[in-house]
């Protein structure tokens, strides 16, 4: 796989590509400049940019479907960024069918979870800032995907960084939320690590950071460069997307307002690893080993995510760790090499409009049921959020991969393409993600039932609620400002992916940016491979119903078996991570802390303490009288006269 050729400059509507994040970005610098001033229509501001920005992508989509193949990808100058001697950097946007499908995405979605908001936080006291940090979250997000170099991509990458930290802790005057905003940017702290030396390689071997320098002599650059850079690059992806062994983040940063976390699981944040996976295709061809290591990590994440999910009853957390495991069903395709990227970015596209409409779900029961989370006080919703209920099914539907819902089109393209290769990968990766979609039916079917159908465990009735120690709800449907953007999603769950899918169109359509790849046939055909699937998913939404559908559901969860126990504590990746890096750190600095107090300090404060004493010590012979200071000159005479005679007589004189 080579690197696309690249037209000399943006022309056209591709030239305005720069109003894509100059739009947002100020809009949410005006935001927060004028303060409480913009408090009454600031949130309908942060609503506009995103929409606007969206138009400005379509224009520009539509200049590229116009063009051929060899013309869709452009490069845009903005202005010399760093004018370094050997090490020069412009600042410029990178126009392709990667970078624009990734657009569409962000400010499409982005601006249904807006107009979301306006009503979902339209008693918070800070919803205008709400709104600018949510704008500064797409701006970073759209520079993220249009850079044509990896330091600009940086500056992006640290940029999605921020606005998560600010919205994860919007509510900070909740400890417990402001941890979780610090823990998510600590840990993605350590992925970006990965990156920056991953461009320190780049410049070493290749002379530039650029995408042009860089993916044009991937194929040049040696296997060892390649390992190393893409290894480094992978630690930088499971930071941002959440893969093990950096994934422990993710469930905390359900402590944001839930429009956040549809914005960070459907459209921003987490999908960032994939992309800078996926456009560094040429290195990834280049380093077949690393290449493997990924797949390997996405493998694991996806079935890790999967337990997890299923014993959760915050119905917040198992969505981010339905997250987890569908990022890992995308980095297994993008480490399935040239043949899988198109595949990863397809699911990312699906992944994004049903995961979005399932955290909108999410958020509009909580919105009726009072903010609870636990599903176990949830139960026959269906009755009484009916619009919620039908738009939420259609994303379940969708993250099952039952036909003809999006999902079927791109996680089942995964898993085909797992199934190709030779020697023991296809088995153990293709049966991976088999089994992870029998566990995704369940865990995501348990989260349908247990909310939606079954016995009502929520009363209206207040002397009813104090008989059974709950408190009294009256859960309703949501106002249309919620609803609609719903249902918009539920369409795109329903119907985006087999419009994708007509044709290998999306492939096709990506082919100037992850380049043509040949596809070759499953270990197993592909009508075994689908029937297998919806086997699994058939078995696995059937054990859902049995236990959380047709039987009442305790209002405590029961002990359950040792995995249960410890899924419900997120396989211990906390306790796994305080004891290799955590306390080991702790314990490190605390020995240098008093090295420094004991070892360093001690022999600064032993010099001064020697210095002030032989001071003191000399101040003594200082006692003021004449006849003291004559004794001592004489004294000094007479030992001179001693060392001269003493000499003069030693040398025979």
């Amino acid at each position: 796989m080579s690197a696309a050729p690249v037209a000399d400059a943006a022309t056209g509507t591709a030239s305005l590509a720069w109003l894509l994040i100059a739009i947002p970005l100020a809009s949410a610098a005006l935001l927060l400049l004028l303060g409480r001033r913009s408090d009454r229509w600031g949130h309908w501001l942060g609503v506009l940019a995103p929409i606007a920005a969206f138009v400005v992508g379509l224009v520009i989509i539509v200049q590229l479907l116009g063009a051929g193949a060899e013309d869709r990808v452009m490069d845009l100058h903005l202005y010399t960024w760093v004018p370094a001697g050997d090490l020069a950097i412009d600042a410029g946007l990178r126009i392709d069918p990667l970078s624009m499908s990734f657009v569409m995405l962000v400010t499409f979605v982005g601006s249904l979870i807006h107009i979301y908001s306006v009503a979902y936080m339209a008693h918070d006291a800070a919803r205008r800032r709400f709104f600018a940090y949510l704008n500064l979250f797409v701006a970073a997000m759209l520079l993220l995907v249009l850079a044509d170099s990896y330091a600009l991509l940086f500056i992006g990458w640290e940029g999605v960084g921020l606005a998560s930290y600010l919205l994860i802790g919007f509510w900070n005057h909740h400890l417990e939320y402001a941890v979780a905003a610090k823990k998510a940017f600590v840990m993605n702290r350590v992925g970006d690590a990965g990156l920056i030396l991953a461009m320190a390689v780049m410049f070493t071997a290749l002379g530039g950071v650029d995408f042009t320098t860089v993916l044009g002599g991937a194929g040049d650059a040696g296997q060892g460069v390649a390992n190393a850079t893409v290894l480094l690059l992978l630690l930088a992806a499971c930071g941002k997307s959440a893969q093990f062994p950096l994934q422990a983040w993710l469930g905390d940063a359900m402590a944001g307002p839930t429009p956040v976390s549809a914005l960070i699981h459907a459209a921003t944040m987490v999908t960032a690893g994939v992309y800078l996976l996926v456009r560094s295709g040429p290195l990834l061809a280049a380093a077949p080993e690393a290449t493997l290591v990924i797949a390997l990590v996405g493998a694991v994440t996806l079935l890790f995510g999967a337990i997890v999910g299923s014993a959760k009853d915050d119905i917040k957390k198992v969505l981010a760790a339905s997250t987890m495991s569908q990022i890992g069903y995308m980095m297994l395709g993008a480490g399935l090499g040239p043949v899988g990227f198109a595949f990863a970015i397809f699911h990312l596209i699906t992944h994004g409009f049903f995961k979005a409409g399932m955290f909108l779900g999410a958020g509009s029961v909580m919105h009726g049921m009072d903010d609870s989370v636990d599903m176990r006080g949830f139960g026959g919703l269906s009755r009484v959020m009916r619009i919620t209920w039908l738009t939420f099914m259609a994303g379940w539907l969708a993250i099952l991969g039952v036909p003809p819902f999006s999902g079927f089109w791109s996680k089942d393209a995964i898993i085909e393409t797992a199934f190709t290769g030779e020697g023991w990968e296809p088995w153990v990766l293709g049966t991976t993600a088999l089994v992870g979609a029998g566990i995704t039916a369940f865990y995501m079917s348990r989260l349908f039932f247990m909310t939606f159908h079954g016995r009502a465990r929520w009363t209206s009735d207040a002397a009813e609620a104090a008989r059974n120690a709950r408190p009294e709800r009256h859960p309703h449907e949501s106002p249309a400002l919620m609803t609609v953007p719903m249902i918009v999603l539920a369409v795109g769950s329903v119907a985006l992916g087999w419009l994708l899918a007509l044709g290998d169109g999306f492939a096709v359509w990506l082919e100037p940016s992850v380049g043509h790849a040949e596809h070759h046939e499953p270990v197993l055909p592909v009508a075994v491979l689908i029937g297998l699937t919806l086997v699994l998913v058939v078995i696995g939404a059937a054990i859902a119903w049995l236990r959380y559908g047709a039987r009442p559901v305790p209002a405590e969860a029961p002990a359950g078996s040792p995995l249960t126990r410890a899924a419900r504590q997120d396989l211990y990746q906390d306790a796994v991570n305080e004891s290799l890096f955590m306390r080991p750190s702790q314990y490190l600095t605390r020995a240098m802390v008093f090295a420094d107090g004991t070892v360093v300090d001690g022999f600064v404060r032993g010099i001064a303490r020697s210095t002030a004493g032989l001071g003191s010590s000399l101040r003594r012979a200082q006692t003021g009288y004449v006849r003291s200071y004559a004794a001592m000159m004489l004294g000094g005479v007479v030992l001179a006269l001693v060392v001269v005679l003493a000499t003069r007589v030693s040398w025979g004189g």
